[in-house]
């Protein structure tokens, strides 16, 4: 049950119910996880910094269970996620952070109980 929380300098018109489809099936095609199980919030028009510069920028962060919890994992999810912004947003990489989360199954509710028991 991954999820994504995308902030961004860019005006919310960047980001249609469309572009949110699209991230939630490439983020789950990304982490090998059912589209069925993502969770995704967008919060666009924020104040932002990315190295120094307020231009245009995206900060992703993923958690989930079991698919983020090492370095080569993380670095093919961060390939796959950084094709999908940079095209989508017209962003360069520069321009994009990601912060990998892993989580364990009791951290999660769901269902009036928690993941480790469903």
């Amino acid at each position: 049950m991954p999820f994504i929380d995308i902030q961004s300098n860019l005006p919310a018109t960047s980001f249609s119910e469309d572009f949110v489809k699209k991230l939630s099936s490439s983020v789950a095609a990304a982490l090998g996880k059912p589209e069925d199980r993502m969770n995704v919030v967008v919060k666009p028009g924020l104040l932002m910094l990315i190295a120094g510069s307020c231009a245009p920028c995206v900060m992703l962060s993923v958690s989930a269970i079991g698919v983020t919890d090492t370095a080569d994992k993380n670095k093919e999810h961060s390939a796959k996620i950084f094709e999908f912004l940079t095209r989508e947003l017209g962003l360069t990489e520069d321009r994009i952070v990601i912060q990998f989360y892993a989580m364990q199954p009791h951290q999660v509710g769901k269902r009036g109980t928690v993941m480790s028991f469903l």
